[in-house]
């Protein structure tokens, strides 16, 4: 029948790796002697470390006898636990040398609705296969709120369009997009000659949600003409947006490879925009690039180097 064996360890005490590691060797070498020799280290040393590990357990470990040594049943459950304790700790500092040098991370990633729709899937997709055990979490929120929360450490990357006032953020280059206008089928202004902005002006507006950043050029754009945006619904994406105006509920503003994506679903128009406001900057924000995590690093490095 076997015997159920207990190590009962002193709350402070603990055990060196160093000190398994050698009654490992003893145990498969048989002697002391020959363990010493195997790890170039003086048999007193590692007879001292045999004598406080049985100490510390309160329990014997190895009998000794003319011809050497034999684990007691103690000596081999604990040579068991003690490969297997070993093994996990090599496990530690490989895994640990794989987040030093970006092999595994955790990215928090805070982005726009156009950097989401246009660049981000491709983008992301390219950087994990080079990197498939890092971990990319992806939100979408408004260009303010991703500014604030890289600048607050609640994300470790932003990309956003547009610029960062008042906030301390170090800014990268990503890519650009042109914004472009969809109208339903049929509308006044699909073949006006000479088209600008301000002739849209005169038509209801399909917007996006509150705080976007599209939301904002425009109004800017409508106050350089001293006028206001008339938004007759506002939706939380592209694709609702394309919905609305291909019931002729209104006009809208997205962007152009969007556009174009959608004209082949919906029966909608595109406009182009030729003001310089249509041509748009997006942009990458960190807090401090050097006190990025190695996988966070290794990140911004890729979508800079995806500009267009």
């Amino acid at each position: 029948m076997g015997h159920l064996v207990r190590f009962s360890v002193r709350p402070s005490m603990r055990l060196d790796p160093t000190s398994l590691k050698l009654f490992i060797s003893v145990v498969e070498q048989g002697t002391i002697a020959a363990a010493a020799e195997h790890e170039h280290i003086a048999a007193a040393a590692i007879s001292k470390r045999i004598s406080e590990l049985e100490e510390n357990l309160k329990i014997r470990l190895l009998i000794r006898t003319n011809k050497g040594i034999r684990p007691t049943p103690a000596g081999i459950a604990l040579s068991t636990m003690a490969r297997r304790a070993l093994h996990e700790l090599d496990e530690i500092a490989v895994h640990m040398r794989d987040y030093s040098r970006g092999l595994r991370g955790f990215i928090r990633v805070h982005a726009n609705i156009s950097a989401i729709t246009q660049f981000l899937p491709q983008d992301i997709k390219l950087f994990l296969n080079d990197y498939p055990n890092v971990q990319v979490d992806l939100e979408e929120k408004i260009t303010s709120t991703i500014i604030k929360s890289v600048a607050e450490n609640a994300a470790d990357v932003g990309i956003f369009s547009g610029t960062a006032p008042d906030h301390d953020v170090e800014i990268h280059p990503y890519r650009e997009d042109t914004l472009a206008l969809v109208v339903p089928a049929g509308h006044p202004l699909q073949d006006k000659p000479g088209f600008r902005f301000a002739d849209a002006l005169e038509y209801d507006f399909v917007g996006l949600h509150r705080g976007s950043a599209i939301n904002r050029i425009l109004s800017n754009a409508a106050s350089d003409e001293k006028r206001n945006i008339q938004l007759k619904v506002q939706v939380t994406g592209f694709d609702a947006l394309c919905f609305m105006v291909n019931s002729g509920l209104g006009i809208g503003v997205l962007p152009l490879d969007i556009a174009r994506r959608y004209s082949a679903m919906f029966d909608i128009r595109i406009i182009a925009l030729t003001e310089p406001w249509a041509r748009r900057q997006i942009q990458i924000c960190v807090r401090s690039f050097d006190a990025l995590p190695t996988a966070a690093k290794l990140f911004v490095n890729h979508l800079s180097k995806r500009q267009l």
